[in-house]
């Protein structure tokens, strides 16, 4: 697993209100674009500095698809950006849903067979 890359993606669309809405409606679609543009920028995302060395497993891209958090996790991927990029998407749905923190506790409760366990690492 790059677990840079996939951090660096986690990163990059929560930090982006138009990236994070079209990875919430069409996950496939954003996935795609991020690993073929702007995955491969290097430095402040000066389309001249790109890297072609880094790309996702086909693990790591069905995860992102899926926005399955626990895989990303289990990864390697950093416990905190994956949950912000998460509560980011689903947390108004939830709320309205379910009420206040119900996402957080969804979250807790997929990951609740870690605890008194080592993370996995979240080392480069």
């Amino acid at each position: 697993m790059s677990v840079y890359y996939v951090n660096k993606f986690l990163y990059q669309v929560d930090r982006d209100p138009g990236l994070l809405s079209a990875y919430k409606v069409h996950p496939v679609e954003l996935v795609a674009r991020w690993e073929a543009d702007l995955g491969t920028r290097l430095g402040n995302g000066d389309p001249a500095e790109r890297t072609t060395w880094l790309s996702l497993t086909d693990a790591e891209r069905t995860a992102l698809v899926e926005h399955d958090y626990v895989a990303l996790f289990e990864m390697g991927a950093h416990f905190f950006l994956c949950l912000t990029i998460f509560i980011a998407i689903y947390d108004d749905d939830y709320a309205l849903a379910q009420g206040p923190l119900s996402f957080q506790r969804e979250y807790a409760a997929k990951l609740s067979h870690w605890l008194g366990k080592d993370y996995p690492t979240v080392a480069l």
